[in-house]
């Protein structure tokens, strides 16, 4: 009886976690972006630079998803694979982007490639501009997501036994080959899983990218930043709408990683 009791406190104490912290504020969001009906809440999203703002925030998620999708994999293979020196620090920075505030990291980028800087100083000679354009927001996107395909395939690369590439090894193939058909299969389902969790972690980036995409209207201001900027122009339901389609974006995706975690198996 009372392991009973215990269960339903503990259950009940979560769900109502839950709905204090994620459920209420969702709602709110819902509610907000609805309050003045269907038609002025489609109207603020398909305004010229709320759309050009969205269209954008999502094209450079998906340009810094793929290279996170790339460079994750492989970085996540060198350090389970590899013993090198200095692994152990280059294995704990993985992690820097989560603990270090984003705007932060935008001020690291505008003081390592600014216009008085050595290096930006000698890529403005070569002509290459790497801050206030979309350059300047694939950088940051790449940073604040840089774990995220990393520690989704570390854990499912440390479960492969290395004697099966051996195996391979030893009956002639090669590593290119004894990746493709041994490895990705069995860590696909977490690239899969860490690219769509940055993706996401990718449309609701402000803080980094408010200081180093230079923020101009249909060009490189994302749409954090537009919210950003209706809510400072007393516009509260235009940035509810703007906010409620990336925030169903973001629960369509963790939908997505929901289902792919449950048919890992059968995708690897």
């Amino acid at each position: 009886m009372g392991n009973k009791v215990f269960k339903a406190t503990v259950r009940s104490v979560l769900i109502g976690y839950l709905i204090v912290l994620l459920v209420i504020p969702i709602g709110s969001i819902y509610l907000k972006g609805f309050s003045l009906g269907w038609d002025p809440f489609w109207k603020e999203v398909t305004g010229p630079l709320a759309w050009k703002s969205i269209v954008l925030t999502i094209k450079l998620s998906v340009v810094s998803t793929i290279i996170q999708a790339i460079v994750g994999t492989i970085i996540a293979y060198v350090l389970v694979r590899y013993t090198f020196r200095g692994k152990s620090i280059l294995n704990s920075m993985v992690d820097l982007p989560f603990s270090l505030p984003t705007s932060v990291a935008g001020l690291m980028f505008l003081t390592l490639l600014g216009p008085s800087s050595p290096l930006g100083v000698w890529l403005d000679h070569l002509g290459i501009k790497l801050l206030y354009n979309q350059t300047a927001i694939v950088i940051g996107l790449v940073f604040v997501t840089f774990p995220f395909v990393i520690r989704t395939v570390q854990p499912l690369l440390e479960q492969i036994d290395p004697a099966e590439e051996q195996a391979s090894f030893t009956l002639g193939a090669g590593r290119f080959y004894t990746f493709c058909r041994i490895v990705f299969p069995a860590i696909f389902p977490g690239i899969i899983a860490g690219s769509m969790l940055a993706f996401s972690r990718s449309l609701a980036e402000f803080g980094a990218l408010s200081l180093i995409s230079g923020n101009l209207p249909g060009k490189t201001m994302v749409a954090s930043v537009y919210i950003y900027g209706e809510t400072q122009n007393f516009n509260p339901e235009g940035a509810a709408a703007i906010s409620l389609v990336l925030l169903t974006l973001s629960v369509l995706i963790l939908w997505i990683i929901n289902v792919l975690t449950r048919g890992k198996g059968r995708l690897a």
